[in-house]
């Protein structure tokens, strides 16, 4: 299947959105907050949501088996998470979240979904009206084959 050239003011909507989302100040913050790498706060957080195999955490984060293990012995280390033996397959280790670490995550959280001044200081229509543009976006994400 070829992909057609994009609408022009489609990729410049979608360069926008991306250095809004992407290059915001907000994962400065939750790694100065935490004292970790972002890859480290995504982990913890996915970790937080349920507890993950190494593999599965591989694969939601999009990183390789060897730096997981350094991602999730750093997290260990400091008390967030802590490493079993998966009652499924004794070959596989299960990351589960530790109290340090879901309060960790709930901070990350309340830094990363506090929206940056330039959104929470749009007009009340303006921003019910983003709010319909991304929800028709994500919808049609959502079905698409």
């Amino acid at each position: 299947m070829t992909q057609s050239s994009p609408d022009p003011l489609a990729g410049d909507v979608w360069r926008q959105m991306r250095e809004l989302v992407l290059d915001n100040e907000r994962r400065k913050e939750v790694s100065r907050a935490l004292d970790l790498s972002f890859n480290r706060v995504k982990a913890l957080m996915r970790i937080a949501d349920s507890p993950l195999a190494m593999r599965e955490l591989s694969a939601v984060l999009g990183i390789d088996a060897p730096y997981t293990t350094v991602v999730v012995d750093d997290l260990e280390r400091r008390g967030l998470v802590e490493r079993s033996v998966s009652s499924r397959d004794r070959r596989a280790k299960v990351v589960r979240v530790t109290t340090k670490g879901r309060s960790s995550a709930h901070h990350a959280r309340s830094i990363l979904e506090r929206p940056p001044d330039e959104v929470a200081s749009l007009a009340a229509g303006d921003l019910a009206f983003l709010h319909q543009v991304l929800a028709q976006v994500i919808a049609r994400r959502d079905v698409a084959p």
